[in-house]
Parts: C-alpha cells; structure tokens; sequence
C-alpha cells in the first residue's frame, strides 16, 4: 500500500535461523514433527477455505494461516528448519475418500524421502483391507481425525484395522480431542473404548488432548503404547481458549508408569490407580505445519518456557519420535 502500513513480509532466512539456533543448542541434529500436514493440493486449499470461513469446527476462532505457500515451498521450508523428518497427516471426511488419499500418499512418500509415509482411514465397508494395503504400500504412520470424520473411533467398522495397526506396531496420530470446537464423538471416553480393545495399539493423541488434557494424560498413563503429541499445545494462540493445567505439567516429565494395559481385562475407566513417573519419553513434537496462526519457532518456545529441561526438550523435539520411527 502506498501509505506504507501494509505488513511486511515475513524473514524467511531469519526464522530459519531462530529455529535452527534452538535445537544446535540442545545438540540435537535436527527436529522430528510427527504432525505437519501435507495433502493433494485440491484438499489443502478447502482445508484454507474452511479456516479461512471459520467453519464451525475452528471454535469461531480468527485462524491466518502463516504458510500458505506451494508444496514445493512448504517442503524448503522444514527443510530450513533442519526438521529431518516429518509427516503427510490426511483425512478423509466421507467414505471412499481415504483409499484415494493413501494413494496420492505413495507418490508423495516416494518423492519426499524425508517424509514418514502416512495413511489414514475411515469407518467403512473394506478398511481393515486397505489399511493392509497402505503398509504393504510401506506406510508408517496412520492419521485419524474424529472431530472432522464426526465418526466414533469405538464404531465396529473400525475394530479390524485397528487390530491391523496393533499388531502392525504402526503408529496412528488420533485428533480426538474436543477442541477447537466439540464434536459429537471427541473426548477420552471413546478412545478409552478402543484401548480397552486394543491395549497395544499406539496411538498418539493429536494436540496432547486439548482440552481434556488431564483425561487423555490419564489414558496415556493406563496404556504403554499411547502418545501425545504437543501440536498447538502451550502456545499463546490455544493458551488463550484452552490453557493447559499447570498442575499437570510434572505429569509430562520423567520416565513413563510401568504399563498397566497387560492386566485382565483392562477397563476403558479413566480414573484409574494411583499417579506414578512421567511421560517424559512419550511426547512427541507436532506442530500443525502449515496450518498455523503464528510462525514455527513459537511452538518450540512454548515447549522451552515450560521449564522441563534441556533434556526433557531433547527427548520431545527429536529422540522420542527418532526411537518410535526408528530413525
């Protein structure tokens, strides 16, 4: 604009920068982010379009997306963020869409070496099959999303593939969470059914939860294999409508409760026994990328202000994640 009050354009070298200064200090190689978003682009720009609108499913929350950006941008991007690796989270929000997504997924996988091939899936006729296909395909990481699916995770249908998955040792990123806005099948309960079926299954709890952080820390306590992942969490953006408990963050550090998910017949309760060690080597990072109202480095801020530690960050920015791919 000519009066010069139109906002200047973001330092992309000077960002890259700041968020390489922040793991070579931890001396760490680089990041791992379990949670950043790659699809046909077809799919990502109604995905901009819905946030763009404040659909119903963003809480009515103001939501700029900070890297709108082509594909090939947003990959240089990570790329000068030192993140090593990092995830294609995809969902379908009808059925016979995810088949379609998990093949655009192979050639996405197959030119993007450095990213963990992702898949998802849907409650319908034929998922434990296609579910089977993906790993075939080499797929190593599952996305589900029941806030926009509006399906229960506990549905029959599902029961199959996550047998698959179970067994498989491959993990499912879940946003089950009821945030930013409710849906009829988020919240713990459901997932609770699903572990009690299927104890070994590693999921990992998109968004640590929010906002019921304290009943996802209690499944992810009762069940070994249960994960969470820090997308969005801790941020002043989410601090503002879904603040995470202060008296739970020594839940969050340490070394995990010896897993409790082997006992008979393990019950879908989520008050359950007494609290023991943390789960220091069980959060994962997860970031949103691109999908994100503020730049990269503040969610890794957000992680350092916490106070857990050099090593605490170290285990969540890149161990963790490096251990669960084995990278």
């Amino acid at each position: 604009m000519a009066d010069g009050t139109e906002e200047a354009e973001p330092d992309a070298e000077a960002e890259a920068i700041g968020v390489r200064l922040f793991w070579e200090g931890l001396g760490l190689p680089g990041l791992v982010d379990v949670h950043t978003h790659f699809m046909p682009e077809s799919v990502l720009k109604k995905v901009w379009a819905y946030f763009d609108g404040l659909g119903p499913l963003t809480g009515g929350v103001e939501w700029p997306i900070t890297y709108r950006a082509e594909e090939d941008e947003r990959l240089g991007m990570l790329r000068e963020f030192g993140v090593r690796a990092f995830t294609a989270m995809l969902y379908p929000h009808k059925p016979g869409m995810a088949e379609w997504l998990n093949q655009w997924a192979v050639d996405f996988a197959r030119r993007t070496p450095d990213c963990l091939h992702t898949a998802t899936l849907f409650p319908e006729p034929g998922v434990a099959e296609y579910v089977r296909r993906a790993l075939d395909d080499g797929a190593r990481v599952f996305k589900a999303h029941v806030q926009v699916g509006a399906y229960d995770p506990a549905d029959a249908l599902l029961d199959p593939a996550w047998g698959v998955l179970a067994e498989a040792g491959t993990p499912v990123v879940i946003h089950c969470g009821s945030g930013p806005s409710p849906g009829k099948h988020t919240g713990p309960e459901p997932v609770g059914r699903v572990l009690a079926r299927h104890p070994r299954l590693r999921l990992v709890i998109a968004h640590m939860g929010m906002p019921e952080y304290e009943d996802f820390l209690d499944l992810a306590e009762r069940f070994g294999e249960v994960r969470l992942d820090t997308t969005m969490a801790f941020t002043d953006f989410s601090e503002e409508f879904a603040p995470f408990p202060r008296r739970a963050l020594p839940r969050l550090a340490g070394r995990p409760r010896p897993d409790l998910s082997t006992r008979p017949d393990p019950s879908p309760r989520l008050a359950d026994p007494p609290r023991l060690a943390g789960l220091g080597d069980r959060i994962l990072l997860g970031t949103d990328f691109p999908n994100i109202p503020y730049p990269y480095e503040h969610q890794l801020r957000a992680l350092e202000r916490l106070g857990l530690g050099e090593d605490w960050l170290r285990a969540v920015c890149h161990d963790n994640g490096a251990r669960l791919f084995g990278l």
